[in-house]
């Protein structure tokens, strides 16, 4: 890199005096060399501190100098008002002179119209070079009419002086800023997890787990639902005007809190850019014209699956029919009643289907309530409404995904990955922007499948791949008929859940398939020159091809579970399936540190025989 965008940021603090006392300092391990001025509000030769007879600077003037405008500024909302920014060339970069320093320390100041060129009444500044590679601007936020500067989006100020400087002495050009980066924790946090023994700062863990709720819901009410079962405590903020109205929320870990014992919250806007609750409610709300929930592709068992959670679920939070039927209408599912054959009035049935799900002779394909599960006929919920809701017993439907539902789901997720990374190929060269919303929707399926598989790798995909999918500036992208078709498959993989038997083999097709998305999206940012996000991609790519090389099949180890019977071989799914461990039920705690892959409990001698694993063909 050049002047890099890490190094080019910039700090606020109290104390001038002090800054430059570091930074005229041995530092902190004697990595200051020549400390000196090379550029300043006047002529760097005049403010340069007189050095002492032990050769120690004497700071004193220079430090007056830089406080005295802020005698007229001083007051409540101005509790740090100098201005500290770092720049620094890449160790490849060829080594600058001080004259050149000064212009890029000049060009700083301007761009970030601290200080414009010809504005003799800007900031009073200095820049200090006391290494090769870099210097320090220090600053005091007042003018010297007695007005306070205008500092917004001075980073970005920063980040286009730094790309001038790196044109105009032939530095190695980076990316511009392009905001799709998400908050990074302050030093402080990092430093705090640290000192708790932490594996990340609580900003990333709760980022995740925002993203992944967010995947996995279709509604706002879903969305907090999974959070909260997730263990992050949520704090709704209301409208002023309308009491009623949630107009955001903030999101805090139960064990991170203050000196004072209150909870620490992040709004949404402070763990990324698309994470607001108005960019999440248009993420979650159906384009006109178009069914929330779409069959088209899925299978009879996967749309089984689908309709049975969508109808056990309208069931559970139904008082009566009624209620039930428009519920089930407003999850988008296409109802069907059956009335009496003597009493035409009278329903005695349901059935139902998903927009687009046909059958074999392209008619759509219904399901009656009795073909779900045997406690979602009609007469069954009936009755179970009619009982107080205190004595009712659990979900009448209540399900988990049998092996060839789930195998189902993550079959279709697989065929939907493939095809979006078709698409972003194909727009990559012909209309880049018509794959925007895809690339977005991308990131939703890589959180909910690593979040089901509990794969190491894969969370690291996911959390590279997120730069990756934002558009420029935190811009919410057009939505699209393959965007949406990858946000469906997201939440289809969330009501799944873990993989179980040879349903992994199905999830590492999956694993492929997003490797190829991944690479696909890399390769459409690069086309668009955003050299950053086609970086994250591409790390994304890596962890991806990372999964699937852990999960290929290998050689048997010597375990109670292949010894058990003598004979035997285990089926790759066997083998794999070590690879991707079951994720925690709703309500288990946030991991504090990441586990590896195939930890789980080991079976110990009288605890019963293994579960029976299926046989090879046999003559």
């Amino acid at each position: 890199m050049g002047v890099r965008r890490v190094i080019g940021k910039v700090l606020r603090g109290t104390d001038a005096r002090r800054l430059l006392y570091y930074l005229y300092g041995p530092g902190k391990a004697n990595e200051h060399t020549d400390p000196h001025l090379v550029a300043g509000f006047a002529d760097p030769a005049e403010l340069e501190p007189e050095r002492r007879p032990s050769r120690s600077p004497d700071l004193r003037r220079l430090a007056g100098l830089l406080a005295q405008p802020l005698a007229a500024l001083a007051g409540p909302g101005y509790g740090k008002p100098v201005w500290h920014c770092a720049v620094r060339a890449a160790p490849e970069d060829r080594v600058l002179s001080d004259a050149e320093w000064a212009q890029v320390a000049a060009g700083i100041m301007d761009r970030t119209g601290l200080a414009p060129a010809g504005d003799d009444l800007g900031v009073r500044w200095v820049a200090v070079r006391h290494a090769d590679d870099h210097i320090h601007i220090v600053a005091t936020l007042a003018r010297q009419e007695g007005t306070r500067p205008k500092i917004w989006n001075d980073f970005y100020r920063v980040r286009e002086a730094c790309q001038e400087a790196e044109r105009r002495f032939g530095l190695r050009s980076t990316a511009p800023a392009d905001r799709t980066a998400a908050r990074r924790p302050a030093r402080a946090e990092t430093e705090q997890a640290a000192r708790r023994g932490r594996a990340e700062a609580p900003r990333v863990t709760l980022r995740r787990e925002v993203c992944t709720a967010a995947a996995g819901a279709g509604t706002e009410q879903e969305f907090f639902t999974r959070l909260h079962q997730a263990g992050v405590l949520i704090r709704h903020r209301h409208s002023t005007i309308s009491p009623g109205e949630v107009t955001g929320y903030a999101v805090g870990l139960p064990q991170h809190t203050a000196k004072d014992g209150g909870v620490i919250w992040y709004g949404g806007g402070k763990l990324a850019a698309d994470l607001t609750l108005p960019k999440l409610r248009a993420r979650w709300a159906s384009p006109a014209g178009q069914d929330p929930a779409d069959g088209a592709g899925l299978s009879a068992p996967a749309a089984r699956a689908l309709l049975r959670n969508m109808v056990t679920n309208a069931a559970d939070g139904a008082r009566d029919e009624t209620s039930f039927f428009a519920q089930l209408r407003e999850s988008g599912a296409q109802v069907r009643l059956r009335f009496s054959e003597s009493d035409p009035g009278q329903v005695t049935g349901y059935a139902v289907t998903l927009p687009g799900h046909t059958g074999p002779g392209g008619a759509p394909a219904w399901y009656g309530g009795g073909r779900l599960a045997a406690g979602l006929t009609l007469p069954r919920l009936r009755g179970r409404w009619n009982q107080p809701r205190s004595t009712r017993p659990g979900h009448p439907g209540a399900f988990r995904f049998t092996v060839p539902e789930r195998d189902a789901i993550y079959a279709h997720a697989a065929r939907q990955a493939a095809a979006a990374a078709e698409h972003v190929r194909r727009c990559a060269h012909s209309d880049p922007s018509a794959a925007a919303d895809a690339a977005w929707a991308a990131a939703d399926t890589l959180h909910v499948a690593a979040r089901a598989l509990r794969n190491p790798a894969l969370r690291c995909a996911a959390d590279a791949y997120d730069r990756a999918a934002r558009a420029p500036h935190g811009r919410v992208p057009w939505r699209s008929g393959d965007g949406d078709r990858l946000r469906a498959t997201a939440r289809l993989i969330a009501l799944a859940g873990d993989v179980t038997g040879d349903s992994t083999l199905t999830a590492i097709a999956l694993v492929a398939n997003l490797a190829a998305l991944a690479a696909a999206v890399a390769e459409l940012r690069q086309v668009q020159q955003h050299a950053a996000q086609s970086a994250a991609a591409h790390a994304a790519a890596r962890h991806l091809h990372t999964a699937m090389a852990q999960a290929r099949p290998h050689p048997p180890r010597p375990t109670q579970s292949h010894t058990a019977r003598p004979g035997r071989t285990p089926n790759a799914a066997g083998v794999a399936r070590g690879d991707f461990p079951a994720p925690p039920r709703p309500g288990d705690p946030l991991p504090v540190q990441h586990g590896q892959p195939g930890t789980g409990p080991r079976r110990h001698r009288g605890q019963g025989p293994l579960p029976p694993q299926r046989a090879g063909p046999s003559r």
